[in-house]
């Protein structure tokens, strides 16, 4: 049995997912229902999505809807309170350097876009729809590994562009002021359904919406508020099947 939540699994939080994963644990037990003791940390978040013991789970809303979806049952969406969007949705922030004279996004389109991963619906799929609208297509990219790593590559000359989730932008300027100092917010994109927790046991579906709601709203206040949780929330499976999901790399990415 297996359970993770690895998408702002960052260690500065690892406490307070701890807390959460122990009441969640609790809950499930409480009804009758086997659950791991911790979270799975050493296996690879990919992995855990297709795993047949896969309680409970985090992904992202473009491998949900290109390979995942009819694999694995969606538990719900947790709400990080974003002011700009809609319960349970998030959006991306397109980031440059501070000194970078550029204004809008038709003045990097010749630049390099650092991006996490071809599997990212924040990185990769927003920034390209959002150009698509605008006439923009990026052909030099720069493939980090994760949000964090894009920003830095951006903040140090090495890309001139990147779409990190504003999640994860929150958790760069707490946790990484030096690099946020450097970088500044040209745009944002549409909101879209955020991460989805998800599960290979659909029966199990009720009694861990259930748990995880409940989990959230026992977290200390420190805790919610370290985590950015406010809720989960029901989002329809369709919501995420109707993004649009961009072609597939014409170039291969540059890596770091």
């Amino acid at each position: 049995m297996i359970a993770s939540l690895p998408m702002y699994g960052w260690p500065e939080l690892a406490p307070a997912h701890d807390r959460l994963w122990a009441l969640i644990r609790d809950n499930l037990r409480a009804e009758g229902l086997e659950a791991p003791e911790t979270l799975n940390r050493h296996m690879p978040a990919e992995r855990t999505w297709e795993h047949p013991d896969l309680l409970l789970g985090q992904t992202c809303g473009l491998p949900y809807r290109t390979r995942l979806h009819g694999q694995v049952a969606l538990v719900g969406t947790p709400d990080y309170g974003l002011s700009e969007a809609p319960a349970g949705h998030y959006y991306s922030l397109l980031v440059v350097r501070t000194d970078d004279a550029g204004r809008g996004l038709g003045d990097f389109a010749a630049g390099t876009l650092a991006f996490n991963s071809h599997d990212s619906q924040s990185g990769w799929a927003a920034i390209h729809a959002h150009a698509a609208e605008r006439g923009i297509r990026f052909s030099r990219t720069l493939r980090c590994g994760t949000h964090e790593a894009s920003a830095r590559a951006v903040a140090a000359g090495r890309a001139d562009i990147a779409a990190i989730d504003a999640i994860t932008w929150r958790l760069i300027r707490r946790f990484r002021p030096r690099i946020a100092a450097r970088l500044r917010i040209l745009d944002h994109t549409a909101p879209t359904p955020g991460l989805p927790l998800i599960t290979a046991r659909p029966g199990a579906v009720p009694a861990l919406f259930s748990a995880v709601s409940d989990a959230i709203a026992r977290l200390a206040p420190a805790e919610r508020d370290a985590l950015g949780l406010r809720a989960l929330v029901a989002i329809p499976a369709a919501a995420y099947l109707a993004q649009p999901t961009p072609p597939a790399p014409r170039h291969p990415a540059t890596q770091t």
